[in-house]
């Protein structure tokens, strides 16, 4: 028996590949992302760190001062004012934020709990307004002269507070309004958290006799440690360039008692016409920033590895 020859009806021959539209979909959102994140922050920021290097006035050309605007910053109290309340603020807020939306998300997901969902929409409405708004409630709340708390407390026989002549109460105001707008952010991430953590460790925990309290600090905690320090790293962030609800509030007074980084880098850039010695002010922010993004990112790392 003799073996045929191939020919050439014998060979496959596979259509040219074409490129699927899916395969394309992906380049190009890809691609608009980078242009816009080109343009609207790599751009700007190296313009901002080359004004940083000069006396640039807003107008007009400028000329290179080399490290004249970071050695300025260095021997500026006001500049050292606005850093330590700023610090002072994040400290204040964070753990406040953190405690509230938690609390608030633990409740809601309890099977006891009624009402849930129309709480959780409650909770999250002041996250949707603008910080100018929640700056605005927040004064007529606690205008010394025309303040609804101040009303309350004198139509009971009590003094009117200084809620806004006072830096410290000043600052504390603002604190709680801040935390307040932004409990329902934390507050929905911290319910996926505890939703994600499996039923069983609690029926266990239970069959051992552990009570809530108990089953909240062994289980739930821990098992929403990456959640906690993701809302950490962005509350963070947000309360160290917070700016809106301190302009609407109070302005950061009374007078520059309470005036932030951001604050500082505004007046000192818009009002005062210091382009150059503002923009040095930004990235020594902007230092500040990475820092506490890479300790926290570090310490994250290194309780996940125990």
């Amino acid at each position: 028996m003799t073996k045929r020859a191939p020919d050439a009806s014998d060979v496959s021959v596979s259509p040219p590949r074409r490129r699927s539209k899916y395969t394309l979909a992906p380049l190009v959102l890809i691609t608009g992302n980078v242009v816009l994140f080109a343009l609207f922050f790599v751009w700007p920021a190296v313009i901002g760190l080359v004004y940083s290097f000069t006396n640039y006035t807003g107008v007009g050309a400028f000329q290179f001062v080399g490290l004249d605007n970071y050695q300025k910053l260095l021997g500026d109290s006001t500049f050292y004012s606005a850093t330590t309340r700023t610090l002072l603020y994040t400290v204040l807020f964070v753990p406040l934020n953190f405690v509230l939306s938690l609390l608030i998300a633990n409740v809601l997901v309890s099977k006891h709990a009624k009402g849930a969902s129309v709480a959780r929409i409650f909770f999250f409405i002041p996250w949707l307004l603008s910080p100018i708004i929640v700056g605005v409630l927040w004064r007529w709340l606690f205008g010394e002269n025309f303040g609804l708390v101040n009303y309350f407390i004198e139509k009971v026989g009590g003094s009117a507070v200084p809620w806004q002549s006072n830096a410290d109460l000043s600052l504390l105001v603002v604190v709680v309004a801040a935390a307040w707008a932004w409990t329902g952010f934390s507050m929905l991430l911290f319910i996926a958290a505890i939703k994600n953590v499996p039923t069983s460790y609690y029926e266990a925990a239970a069959l051992d006799g552990a009570g809530p309290w108990r089953q909240f600090i062994s289980i739930t905690l821990p098992s929403i440690a990456p959640t906690s320090f993701i809302v950490i790293l962005l509350n963070t962030i947000h309360a160290m360039k917070e700016y809106a609800v301190f302009a609407s509030l109070n302005n950061g007074g009374p007078g520059t008692s309470n005036n932030l980084l951001v604050q500082y880098i505004y007046q000192t850039g818009f009002k005062s016409g210091q382009i150059g010695y503002a923009s040095a002010a930004s990235f020594v922010l902007m230092l500040i920033l990475m820092a506490v993004a890479i300790i926290q990112m570090m310490v994250n790392r290194r309780v996940e590895n125990r």
